[in-house]
């Protein structure tokens, strides 16, 4: 009985707000586009129509004082082909990711795995570890990475303490580039956050039934936590290998892309191809190549995903 005054009720609540103009306006679609309406403007004007544009821009000669004359794939012919600094800078980035991104996820998830214990304090010290990714890679940390690694900084400030003359870091083209790698890793705070999320979600029946069949720390880590992290895992692998084959600012502001370009990455040539000598439609041609390589490293990282990647809901590695 109750359930028929129910539905009675609610049929007729829909007749009356049907009849009413005002909400009847408001049910229609046109009223979900309306509340999208300052994304979608947004999307289209300041990412669709700039991705676009560039891509046009890309085929074309383009200088910002003149208009864009068309050359079809001579920009990436020549890219290719003749352009020994779009090789140098393509090996500069290459090498800074192969050791970027496995340091830093290393360091993430040690950490992680750190602050994954009940122990008193906890809260503040995850805080703290965390702070430097809050300032991101911002001109002020450059700075005082430069500042730390120059020839009287803090770095040989305390070998100077145990009677080691160290040099300076950034200058010398041997370890130039592995202090941007240092950088890169000590600002694992977003991947370590994920990490420790997706080690609070591991079930302890597990760690307590294979310390009962005799699994030390080691084999457990092996076993459980690996296998259980690496969703996650892949995660922060696609994320941090996007962000490393983009990374300027840090080379920007510390090295320069010196000495001798062994910190010259690919953005730093892009940018000086567009904003230094204003070859915008070459520069356009070097961000699709840009765009081409990542999507061909995200691939490959999928494509052996199914190799080491766990999904326990799907029962095996990569279904």
């Amino acid at each position: 009985m109750k359930g028929q005054v129910l539905q009675t009720d609610t049929v007729a609540f829909k007749k009356k707000k049907s009849s009413i103009p005002f909400l009847k306006r408001w049910e229609s679609p046109i009223a979900g586009y309306l509340f999208l309406s300052p994304w979608l403007l947004g999307f289209l004007l300041l990412t669709l129509g700039p991705i676009l544009m560039s891509l046009y821009y890309s085929f074309t000669n383009y200088s910002l004082l003149d208009a864009p004359h068309w050359v079809g794939l001579k920009n990436y012919s020549y890219i290719l082909q003749e352009d020994d600094t779009f090789r140098t800078s393509l090996k500069v980035t290459l090498t800074f990711v192969v050791f970027a991104v496995p340091i830093r996820l290393i360091a993430a998830l040690l950490v992680a795995m750190l602050l994954n214990r009940k122990i008193k304090g906890i809260s503040f010290y995850r805080t703290m570890i965390y702070f430097p990714s809050l300032i991101g890679t911002s001109i002020a940390v450059s700075i005082l990475w430069k500042n730390i690694f120059s020839q009287n900084g803090f770095i040989n400030q305390v070998l100077s303490l145990i009677g080691i003359h160290g040099k300076a870091w950034i200058a010398d083209p041997d370890t130039s580039l592995g202090t941007l790698v240092l950088l890169m890793a000590w600002q694992f705070g977003s991947a370590m956050i994920i990490f420790l999320a997706g080690l609070k979600q591991i079930p302890t029946d597990l760690y307590e039934a294979s310390s009962v069949d005799g699994a030390g720390k080691v084999r457990q880590f092996f076993n459980i936590t690996l296998p259980m992290l690496s969703p996650i895992l892949l995660f922060n692998f696609v994320q941090t290998t996007i962000n490393s084959f983009q990374m300027f600012t840090q080379a920007f502001i510390i090295t320069n892309g010196g000495p001798v370009n062994s910190t010259y990455v690919y953005v730093m040539y892009l940018y000086e191809r567009a904003f230094s000598k204003f070859q915008m439609g070459y520069a356009s041609a070097l961000a699709w190549i840009l765009l081409v390589i990542i999507a061909l490293a995200t691939a490959l990282i999928f494509a052996t995903s199914k190799y080491w990647v766990y999904y326990e809901t799907q029962g095996g590695k990569g279904k």
